[in-house]
C-alpha cells in the first residue's frame, strides 16, 4: 500500500524542487558499522551473515520514513513496506538481481526469500521476474573494504530508490568492522536522515532479536 503525499503542503517542497532539477540528485555517504555482535550470533546459530545484516538494514530502513518516500511521474508516495531488491553472487561469477519481500520475523524473511535467490543462482537472466518502486537496490562487495562508492546510473531514466551496499568485514583491536554506503534521493533525504539509518542499522545489530 501507499499514500500520495501533497506536495504543496509538504515541509520538504522546496528541497524537492530544487534537487530534483539537478541531474544528478542521489549523494553517497559510507561509514562503517560495528558487526561483531551481529557476526557472532550470526556464527552461533548458524545463521547467513549476508542475510542477518540484510535483514537489519532492511528493517532499519523500514523505520525512518524518507527511505519509504518514491518519486512516480511528477507525485511522490510513501510506502507502507519497503522490501529488498539485492544482488546475488552466481558460482560462475556473475551476479543476478533478486527480489525479496520485507518480513519483520528473521527466520520468516529467510524463509520467503530461499526460493527466490535459488531462482536467481540457478538463472542467467540479469533482471528478477518481479520488481517494484518499493524496493531498496542493495549490492554485497565482500572482496573490498571500501572507503567510497558510486554507482552507474541511467540519468535518463526517473530512479528515487536508495542503494546500499556493504563491502569486506575486517577486525581491529578485536572489534569487527563492516563499511556501509547509502545512496539517497536529495529531494526525498537529507543527511540527517541517512544518520538516522545509520544509528538505527547499528542498534540493530548490537540489541535486535
Amino acid at each position: 500500500m501507499r499514500k500520495e503525499l501533497n506536495i504543496h503542503e509538504w515541509s520538504r517542497k522546496e528541497h524537492f524542487n530544487f534537487f530534483s532539477k539537478f541531474s544528478e540528485p542521489f549523494y553517497g555517504i559510507t561509514a562503517k558499522i560495528d558487526c561483531s555482535t551481529a557476526y557472532k550470533k550470526s556464527k552461533e546459530n548458524g545463521y547467513s551473515f549476508f542475510m542477518y545484516y540484510l535483514h537489519k538494514s532492511l528493517k532499519a530502513a523500514n523505520n525512518i520514513t524518507a527511505f519509504k518516500y518514491r518519486i512516480e511521474g511528477d507525485k511522490v508516495y510513501e510506502y507502507d513496506v519497503i522490501n529488498a531488491s539485492p544482488t546475488i553472487n552466481r558460482s560462475n561469477g556473475t551476479f543476478g538481481f533478486s527480489y525479496l519481500d520485507y518480513h519483520e520475523d528473521f527466520n520468516t524473511f529467510c524463509d520467503l526469500a530461499a526460493p527466490r535467490i535459488e531462482e536467481v543462482k540457478n538463472s542467467k537472466s540479469l533482471m528478477p521476474a518481479l520488481s517494484g518502486e518499493n524496493v531498496i537496490h542493495f549490492s554485497s562487495l565482500p572482496w573490498i573494504d571500501f572507503t567510497s562508492l558510486s554507482h552507474a546510473r541511467h540519468y535518463d531514466f526517473p530512479d528515487s530508490c536508495p542503494k546500499i551496499s556493504f563491502g569486506k568485514m575486517t577486525t581491529v583491536d578485536g572489534i569487527q568492522k563492516m563499511p556501509v554506503s547509502v545512496h539517497v534521493h536529495h529531494g526525498l533525504a537529507d543527511g540527517l536522515h541517512v544518520g538516522q539509518f545509520f544509528e538505527k542499522l547499528q542498534e540493530l545489530m548490537d540489541f535486535d532479536d
